[in-house]
């Protein structure tokens, strides 16, 4: 399945300005390293080349990273530019309220369901208006409005005030049917709770911490902004399709091979018979090559994968499943014929095509591409925002941040008198123990392999990635090329 060699000469001549230096020469160049998140890196991929190699990492490189892993935590929990995530993170491990209320909202939203349905059951508007006035039809529509408000502790008394309604004929065995289970059942307890731990000061400080990171789920701000990323997304698949598709012609005209065709959203065939789960099951934009007619059906090699994505650090999480993706596709048998849902219609591709693709790195080199319009850094981060997450989360991390003094748990105010604009130091070994455990399990966790390769995967993310103007321009360069040949 190699690309015709005019492909492979577009692909490698394609600028790829989002490339990073490798380790050796951002360590020859001083690269940024001021920056704790820097150093990491650099050490982390120490670890990696000396845990390849099968020998220790060293005493030295143990120092530099609990000390680089220090500071990193140390800036993540400055009050004025720090990151509220971890904050709240911390605050939960610290306040056993916290961590309750915590546990309870996780559930919040299916328990809102729940008891609203439960109300509606007896007190719907429509179920209100054919009841006869009277205490009863009132206790019901101050429980409807109090469901609607969230008012979950005086909802509950509100049920308690229904349930003694014993005098009144509408108050009947299925009124008492739908709403003695709702009192005692799970749902309205937690929501009660919440309420109660929601006056908690710490609690209102998790809140607020949590609140700075961006709008809610599911929330009209978060759905706007999903819709707005979703149409850049879009955009950038757009743009990409139409340098390809110019690729495709100019590729036709220039080797005379082909015909070229072009695909988007490219559904992986049910019939594949590698694993499925976290492997990517779409493709953005898919060049093929039609290779025969079989009757009316043209059946073609897959020639290049490429991935549309509005930012740089979407497609450095999204590599491994592509790897995966990649897998999947692999597993085809040579023999057989395989159908692709696409936005075009169904594409017949050859298993003899799909059984070549490898996910070492040389055939992904060949093969993948990935496409933005992000602008590229001028200094990239070398460590990547997908491992910073992990070594802040781990256990020794958040469990060293909580023995700073620099946030406490009572909302505005800071322990030990510690100011704002506290200037971050190194800390001396007995501070830093609860980071040993980081440590070790950035050498033997399993867990924590994908961690140690963490800058190789940056790389090779970083070559696959070009601008989609720098597509466009070497999809260009070969209409400039073919006016050029003596037969023009």
């Amino acid at each position: 399945m190699r690309p015709s060699s005019q492909l492979g000469n577009v692909l490698r001549a394609v600028h790829r300005r989002y490339r990073v230096p490798s380790i050796t020469e951002a360590v020859a160049v001083g690269y940024d390293n001021d920056r704790p998140s820097t150093t990491l890196a650099i050490v982390i991929e120490r670890v990696r080349e000396a845990v390849d190699a099968g020998r220790p990492p060293g005493d030295e490189l143990k120092r530099t990273f609990m000390d680089a892993l220090a500071r990193l935590i140390d800036d993540a929990m400055r009050l004025d530019r720090g990151d509220p995530a971890f904050q709240a993170t911390v605050l939960r491990y610290q306040s056993t309220i916290v961590r309750e209320y915590a546990s309870l909202a996780a559930h919040a939203d299916e328990d809102r369901r729940a008891v609203r349905a439960a109300v509606n059951a007896v007190a719907h508007p429509a179920k209100l208006q054919r009841m006869s006035e009277g205490k009863l039809r009132d206790a019901l529509t101050s429980l409807h409005a109090l469901a609607a408000a969230a008012s979950w502790r005086n909802l509950a008394d509100v049920v308690h005030d229904i349930l003694n309604l014993s005098g009144d004929a509408e108050a009947g065995p299925g009124i008492r049917r739908r709403l003695q289970p709702l009192l005692d059942g799970q749902a309205l307890q937690r929501l009660a709770r919440l309420d109660v731990l929601a006056t908690d000061e710490h609690v209102q400080q998790y809140q607020s911490l949590w609140s700075r990171q961006g709008p809610r789920a599911g929330s009209a701000t978060a759905m706007k902004q999903g819709s707005a990323s979703r149409q850049r997304g879009a955009d950038v698949e757009a743009q990409t399709a139409q340098a390809l598709q110019r690729l495709a012609l100019h590729l036709c005209e220039y080797s005379g091979t082909g015909p070229y065709h072009l695909v988007t959203s490219m559904r992986s065939a049910p019939a594949l018979p590698g694993r499925t789960e976290y492997a990517k099951s779409e493709w953005d934009v898919v060049l093929l090559r039609q290779v025969w007619q079989q009757g009316e059906v043209p059946v073609f090699d897959l020639c290049l994968l490429v991935e549309a994505k509005a930012s740089v650090d979407a497609a450095t999480t999204d590599l491994p499943r592509l790897l995966r993706g990649l897998q999947l596709l692999a597993s085809a048998d040579c023999d057989t014929l395989y159908p692709f849902e696409t936005q075009q219609g169904v594409v017949h591709i050859r298993g003899t095509s799909l059984a070549t693709i490898t996910a070492d790195a040389p055939w992904v080199a060949e093969h993948v591409l990935y496409c933005s319009d992000a602008p590229a850094e001028t200094a990239p981060r070398l460590l990547s925002s997908v491992t910073r997450m992990q070594l802040l989360s781990s256990e020794g991390s958040v469990a060293y941040a909580s023995s700073l003094s620099h946030i406490s748990p009572q909302p505005q105010r800071q322990a030990r008198g510690t100011p704002a604009q506290h200037t971050p130091q190194s800390v001396s070994p007995p501070e830093t123990q609860p980071l040993a455990a980081v440590w070790e399990s950035l050498l033997n966790d399993p867990r924590w392999k994908t961690v140690r390769q963490q800058y190789s995967l940056l790389r090779q993310v970083r070559d696959l990635m070009v601008h989609v103007d720098d597509l466009s321009f070497s999809a260009n360069q070969i209409a400039t090329d073919i006016k050029a040949m003596p037969d023009n």
